[in-house]
C-alpha cells in the first residue's frame, strides 16, 4: 500500500506548485529513454539518408526537437517549476531491428530535478521521428518510455541497479 501522498496538493486537496524555496541548489542530472519502432526496411532509409525533407533530416532534426521540447517542459506539464537548463543533449542509435533507442540528458543546478525534461526531451524527439515517417507507415511505436537514473536531489534513482 502506498503511504505517500501527492506533491502537487495542498491541506484543502487543491492543485498547487511545490515549494522548493527552502530547498539547497544542487546540481541535478536525469536520463530517459524510449524506443520508435519503425520497421526495418524504413529505418534503413533513415539511417541511409534516403528520406527527404524540408526540416532536415530525421535523426538531426528528431535531435533539435528533444531539445527544444525538454527546455519547454515548464509550458506543458501543469504546476511544472521552468528550468534554465545548464545542459541537454538526445542520442538516436539503432536497438535491435527495425528499431530506434532515443536518450535524453537534461542537467540543471537548481533546488528542483529534471526528470520531466528529460522525459519530455526523449518523447519529443521520438514523436518528431513519428511525424517526419508517418507519410511512410502509420505503422510506428514508441513505447518503453521511463526515467533511467538521476542525481542530485533528495535521492538518487537508477532504473537498472533496481532491477
Amino acid at each position: 500500500m502506498l503511504t505517500k501522498n501527492f506533491t502537487h496538493v495542498n491541506a484543502a486537496n487543491q492543485p498547487t506548485m511545490v515549494d522548493v524555496g527552502q530547498k539547497t541548489p544542487t546540481r541535478r542530472v536525469a536520463r530517459a529513454h524510449c524506443r520508435v519502432v519503425l520497421g526495418e526496411e524504413l529505418l534503413s532509409r533513415v539511417q541511409a539518408g534516403e528520406m527527404p525533407s524540408h526540416k532536415g533530416p530525421v535523426i538531426h532534426t528528431a535531435i533539435l526537437a528533444g531539445i527544444m521540447g525538454a527546455k519547454k517542459t515548464a509550458d506543458l506539464i501543469p504546476l511544472c517549476h521552468p528550468l534554465g537548463l545548464d545542459d541537454c543533449s538526445i542520442t538516436i542509435e539503432p536497438e535491435g531491428a527495425g528499431a530506434l533507442r532515443v536518450v535524453c540528458t537534461a542537467v540543471v543546478t537548481s533546488r528542483t530535478g529534471v526528470e520531466m525534461e528529460a522525459l519530455t526531451g526523449a518523447t519529443v524527439a521520438a514523436l518528431t521521428i513519428y511525424d517526419m515517417c508517418k507519410a511512410f507507415s502509420h505503422d510506428i511505436t514508441i513505447d518503453n518510455v521511463q526515467l533511467i537514473a538521476k542525481t542530485g536531489g533528495k535521492k538518487d534513482f537508477n532504473r537498472f541497479e533496481n532491477l
